[in-house]
């Protein structure tokens, strides 16, 4: 149940992407069975309430002085599990029963929301068959639905020498890809996944361009990102065989991620793509590239899931 409030609220506040991967490790270190779908269904449901950056107008500061989380919370209240213990021995319910909100340009009142667009959803396709994450109010809705071709960055070294070369083959309608950017090809998965657009398309106006990695994204970021594709390009999926030119249709109504080729040429590629190297083979970073699970998991170490109990060990004194 608090798991659930704890989704549920973050949809409300349009909440970062990156709040996915953290609570999906939270729940595999106690054992609690939770998959990167719940975070889609259940967000679905939850209007966004509250008018900030980057999904709105107004600072975290506004927030507080408008009423806060317990002011939201008491807005949401027919959404949430109520009866659930928090840190401080209270119900959840006994939180917010007396909250007020002091501004409703900041925290909207569940019959008027600032907006219906959902902060999370949960994309699938052949691009990424365990999932991946975009946030729609911090999105442009004119890209939601949107095929052009790929414009394929194999690593961030790549992108950064290339993206504002004068013959870079790109316009409006492309889709930038950064590869090798998740928890074991960079290694440790760097908000780099919102690519800052080329000089050239600055220059004519244009905003947004669809964008996917493997990558994470800062909360603060905003744009038609596509983030934590899972797998990563470093595990020779469809998306570790992306190359320029690719169509690639992205449908966030129909929650899906696509790259129009045919099996053949996909298993064609795979089977002659090779990782790129990486020039790490001891110590701590060693051990995380060969334990790190990936981001549809919670980009954790494996041995570490599993409630471990709350007996006390024995004394080493």
């Amino acid at each position: 149940k608090a798991f659930e409030n704890a989704i549920k609220v973050n949809a409300a506040i349009g909440g970062s992407t990156n709040f996915a991967i953290h609570l999906l490790a939270i729940a595999g270190r106690i054992g609690i069975d939770l998959t990167l779908n719940e975070f889609d269904n259940l967000s679905a449901s939850i209007p966004l309430m509250a008018n900030l950056h980057p999904s709105g107008s107004f600072f975290m500061e506004d927030f507080y002085y408008a009423g806060g989380l317990p002011a939201l919370l008491k807005e949401i209240d027919d959404f949430l599990h109520h009866d659930c213990i928090t840190a401080n021995g209270k119900t959840l319910r006994e939180n917010y029963t007396k909250a007020e909100c002091y501004n409703r340009e900041v925290i909207a009142s569940l019959d008027k929301p600032f907006s219906n667009s959902t902060a999370l959803a949960v994309l699938h396709g052949n691009l990424c068959e365990n999932g991946a994450v975009i946030k729609p109010s911090a999105a442009s809705p004119h890209l939601f639905q949107h095929s052009g071709k790929a414009v394929v960055f194999e690593n961030i070294e790549d992108y950064k020498l290339r993206i504002d070369d004068p013959d870079l083959p790109v316009d409006e309608n492309s889709v930038l890809v950064l590869k090798n950017v998740g928890p074991k090809g960079y290694p440790g998965m760097p908000e780099v996944g919102n690519m800052t657009l080329p000089v050239k398309l600055l220059a004519k106006g244009i905003k947004d361009l669809v964008r996917i990695s493997d990558g994470r994204m800062s909360g603060t970021g905003f744009g038609t990102v596509v983030l934590h594709i899972s797998p990563e390009a470093t595990l020779g999926g469809n998306f570790s065989v992306l190359q320029t030119g690719d169509l690639i249709t992205l449908d966030v109504p129909g929650r899906t991620l696509n790259v129009n080729l045919p099996e053949e040429e996909l298993t064609r590629r795979k089977n002659q793509w090779k990782p790129l190297p990486l020039d790490i083979q001891r110590g701590y970073v060693n051990l995380y590239i060969n334990n790190v699970e990936q981001a549809h998991l919670g980009a954790d170490f494996g041995f570490l899931k599993g409630g471990s109990g709350s007996k006390v060990s024995r004394d080493s004194h």
